[in-house]
């Protein structure tokens, strides 16, 4: 792989090619990209969407969009430092107007859009749609549909689902989004279709990022970019290299930031949090300026300020140290877990998994998302199918009216329909999926 190619402003549709030279300093294409992200419809919803802690009634816990932002912002800071050290060994991409900023926005933008396709209540959502097809009334279908397609429903991925929303065509637009091809690519954590399904210790291919649906979008983007394939017999692909800063991010705010909120619910007594924090930020904290903070909030904040900077510079040299082996295709294992830090990144997720992802609370609510899920499945696959093929019942063509106009696009095979229902309750926020869920089930008319 080369930078150059792996930094394409190309988008779906271009026919000409997009220089970085001409671009207009003011509005660079990677800084449209995080525009359109943004503004979308998709990215709204996050704002009621379970990060952690399903809808928390305090004003402090991190939703969806609230932890989305804060990648984000890590991921800048991550690609300019990144950006400043390549363009030095790189020169060549100097000439051609390539920028350290440049870094910074395509990361910024793709992880803005990481949890993008993440379905409502958190990660349990996704086990929650793909039992649904596994386990559940779901899998009826399976005789209709081919082996891939099948194992894209009960392996439900919201990375593959966030790269749909992100491409698919409709009506009057085509590309979705029509991101940059670069943003693209950092976006896709694991570059391949979901079989072969088989233990592997490359990061890249721990899941799947792509549905049979955007198959054909992925492989251009994917040749445009220059990405190498990792098997001739199936869509499988070499992670982006911007893609390890993307995910680094991701481990860094959940890993710091899960575990500040759990510390701010009472759920992580402050003596542990001092403990674990503090063995990240030895080197680098003001042992005057902490003991002046009064307020416990106050000095958990200046410790998770400390800790995010020193992971973002040891996520930073990881990469710079291995940059040759991750153009390459080479380096198999996520950032931090190289990182000097390890351990003590250990230890905080040990205790957050006991302390915060397995409190009652939590589980209790994910849960009631497994239910909810389902039952809405059970409502909205049947009523796109069967109206598709003019059988539905009076109750199913009601149930299809409900759905926003976008989902009533005819499709032409059932995977197509059932995938579109999918994305429609995958795409729903905690509340409103709650709310329809009510009303269907005529628990609440109001």
């Amino acid at each position: 792989m080369n930078w150059e190619q792996l930094l394409s402003l190309k988008r779906f549709g271009d026919i000409e090619k997009r220089l970085r030279k001409d671009q207009d300093n003011t509005r660079l294409g990677f800084e449209v990209d995080y525009d359109r992200i943004i503004f979308s419809d998709s990215f709204r919803s996050l704002q009621d969407k379970t990060q952690v802690i399903p809808r928390s009634k305090t004003d402090f816990v991190h939703t969806r969009l609230t932890h989305s932002m804060e990648v984000s912002v890590v991921a800048r800071s991550l690609g300019r430092i990144v950006g400043n050290h390549l363009l030095k060994k790189y020169p060549e991409l100097n000439e051609k107007g390539y920028q350290f900023n440049d870094f910074g926005a395509i990361v910024a933008a793709a992880a803005l859009a990481h949890d993008i396709g993440n379905p409502p209540f958190g990660h349990s959502g996704e086990n929650a749609i793909g039992e649904y097809f596994n386990s559940g009334n779901g899998k009826k279908y399976k005789s209709l549909l081919k082996p891939k397609q099948w194992q894209d429903l009960i392996d439900f991925e919201g990375n593959a689902m966030g790269f749909k929303i992100l491409t698919e065509s409709r009506t009057g637009i085509e590309g979705g989004l029509r991101l940059s091809y670069a943003t693209l690519g950092a976006f896709t954590k694991y570059p391949k279709e979901s079989l072969p399904k088989k233990p592997s210790k490359n990061i890249s291919e721990k899941k799947f990022g792509v549905l049979q649906s955007e198959k054909e979008f992925f492989l251009d983007m994917a040749e445009e970019l220059g990405l190498q394939p990792t098997n001739k017999k199936y869509t499988s692909f070499s992670r982006h290299p911007l893609a390890f800063l993307v995910e680094a991010s991701d481990d860094i705010c959940y890993t710091i930031i899960d575990f500040e909120d759990g510390i701010n619910l009472g759920l992580v007594s402050e003596d542990y949090a001092l403990e674990y924090l503090i063995n990240l930020v030895r080197d680098s904290i003001d042992t005057k300026k902490y003991h002046r903070l009064q307020y416990k909030k106050d000095r958990i904040s200046y410790l998770r300020a400390l800790a995010i900077g020193n992971l973002i510079n040891e996520a930073a040299r990881v990469f710079i140290e291995n940059e040759a082996e991750i153009l390459e295709g080479n380096f198999h294992r996520s950032l931090l877990d190289k990182s000097k830090y390890e351990a003590q990144i250990n230890d905080i997720l040990k205790l957050s998994v006991e302390k915060i992802y397995k409190n009652k609370d939590v589980v209790e609510k994910e849960i009631a998302g497994y239910q909810i899920l389902a039952d809405l499945l059970d409502a909205f696959v049947p009523a796109i199918e069967n109206t598709y093929q003019n059988k539905a019942s009076g109750y199913e063509k009601l149930i299809f009216s409900l759905l926003p106009e976008n989902y009533k696009e005819p499709k032409d095979s059932t995977y197509d329909r059932i995938m579109q229902a999918c994305s429609f309750v995958s795409g729903l926020s905690d509340g409103y999926a709650i709310q329809l869920h009510k009303k269907i089930n005529g628990i609440d008319l109001s």
